[in-house]
C-alpha cells in the first residue's frame, strides 16, 4: 500500500492534469494526492476532485469549490459527471482516444511527426521554445 501511495505522488507531481475519482460507498473518500504532492507540483497544474463530496480525494479539496492553493487549481465538483452530456462525453473521449494513437505508436512509444498538422498544432513547446503561435501570440 505505501508503494502505491509513493508511486501516485509521484506521477502527480509530474502531471500538469490529475483527475480523481476514488470513492467507497458510505465511507469518506480515501486521499490519493497529499498537501506536500500539491505543494511540488508544476505551477498551473490542475487537480479534478470528482469524490469531493465525500471528503476528496485531495487533501487540500474543498467541496463544491475551485480554489487555488500553491499555483494548483483544485477542483472539487463532484457533479461533473451529471453537467457533462452523454454525447459530448463519448465524442470527447474518442477524440482522446484517436490523438493517443496519432502519437503513440503500436509499442506505446511516444512518436511525435511534427509534419502532421494535428500534432504540429498541439504542440506548445520544443526544443524550450514556445512553437505553438497562439500561445507565443499571448505571452509574449
Amino acid at each position: 500500500k505505501k508503494k502505491q501511495q509513493d508511486l501516485i505522488q509521484e506521477h502527480a507531481k509530474k502531471a500538469d492534469v490529475v483527475i480523481c475519482t476514488a470513492q467507497i460507498p458510505g465511507r469518506k473518500a480515501p486521499v490519493l494526492v497529499k498537501k506536500e504532492t500539491v505543494e511540488q507540483m508544476k505551477p498551473g497544474s490542475v487537480i479534478i476532485d470528482l469524490a469531493a463530496s465525500t471528503g476528496g480525494n485531495c487533501e487540500l479539496t474543498e467541496n463544491e469549490k475551485t480554489i487555488v492553493k500553491h499555483g494548483i487549481t483544485i477542483v472539487g465538483n463532484s457533479n461533473f459527471p451529471s453537467e457533462m452530456p452523454t454525447d459530448a462525453s463519448k465524442m470527447y473521449g474518442k477524440n482522446v482516444l484517436n490523438f493517443l494513437k496519432l502519437i503513440i505508436d503500436e509499442n506505446g512509444n511516444i512518436n511525435l511527426n511534427f509534419e502532421d498538422d494535428i500534432v504540429k498544432g498541439t504542440c506548445i513547446t520544443k526544443g524550450n521554445e514556445i512553437v505553438n503561435e497562439r500561445v507565443k501570440s499571448i505571452i509574449q
